[in-house]
């Protein structure tokens, strides 16, 4: 799966990220690689969630589907 980054300055300065295909994960820094490590955690605290409560993530629109068993480790 191939996510895009969305990069923007905020008006304080931040540079905000956010992630095209699943819009619930956004977060800033104060250099862009600040916000992108950033949104990347965000972005695995909100599977972390979706997992837990059993709830199908979104994803792209047309996109299919297939069930994938993975290891994740801190």
């Amino acid at each position: 799966m191939d996510l895009t980054v969305i990069y923007s300055q905020g008006a304080d300065g931040w540079v905000v990220a956010r992630i095209r295909e699943f819009p619930a994960a956004m977060s800033q820094g104060r250099t862009r690689e600040e916000a992108r490590a950033n949104v990347l955690d965000a972005l695995r605290e909100l599977v972390f969630s979706y997992l837990e409560d059993g709830e199908p993530m979104p994803g792209p629109p047309g996109a299919t589907t297939e069930e994938l068993h993975v290891t994740l480790s801190a």
